[in-house]
């Protein structure tokens, strides 16, 4: 499947991303990135892998009907928590977090649409094709490199890792927190609906 800059641009607008910086001094890659209504009464958190072919699954088949259903009708704040499972995924998530936060998700569901192509082709090297998907939702190819070679966001989101492996006991992708409580595995609309409070 092929994505023009175009459409990544207008898959999300602006205002449905709502970043919570907690100092004013913080790096905005490490930005909480998240879509809902701050006021929410139910926050999702979903820790994935971008080479998780399960989590690309849920992003194309359960997550449209999640944020038409759910998120966009003020019922749940989904925030987006990396959760790399190889080197491949961590750069991608790298990048993601150096694009401005209005195009992070519009991103990360292109990389999962074409998740065959940029990470599990093997005649293609990952950052090349990393770079195509980048540079069509505009990022310039010097931002890219910094992204790329970024060893102290590196360091964070590998942090962040440990940190969520130790609280919540992940230890596969896709896997979601909602009210303190850990649930594993892609699963349908239906079987996610279930698990929000009503």
């Amino acid at each position: 499947m092929q994505f023009s800059r175009r459409f990544l641009l207008s898959l999300v607008p602006a205002s449905a991303m709502l970043p919570v910086l907690a100092h004013a001094d913080e790096d905005v890659t490490r930005a909480e990135r998240s879509v809902g209504k701050p006021d929410a009464k139910v926050v999702v958190q979903e820790f994935f892998s971008l080479t998780c072919t399960h989590c690309a699954a849920f992003s194309q088949e359960t997550f449209p009907q999640i944020k038409t259903n759910l998120i966009d009708k003020g019922v749940v704040r989904w925030v987006f928590q990396d959760y790399p499972l190889d080197r491949t995924a961590l750069s991608a998530s790298m990048v993601a977090r150096y694009l401005p936060v209005d195009r992070y998700l519009p991103f990360i569901e292109a990389l999962f649409a074409t998740q065959d192509r940029w990470a599990f082709n093997r005649g293609n090297n990952p950052t090349d094709e990393l770079w195509k998907t980048a540079a069509l939702a505009g990022m310039s190819r010097p931002t890219f490199d910094k992204a790329i070679n970024d060893t102290a966001l590196r360091d964070w989101i590998l942090q962040q890792q440990q940190a969520a492996t130790q609280k919540w006991k992940i230890d596969s992708t896709p896997s979601f927190v909602i009210d303190n409580q850990k649930y594993a595995g892609e699963m349908s609309y239906e079987a996610f609906r279930k698990l929000i409070p009503s």
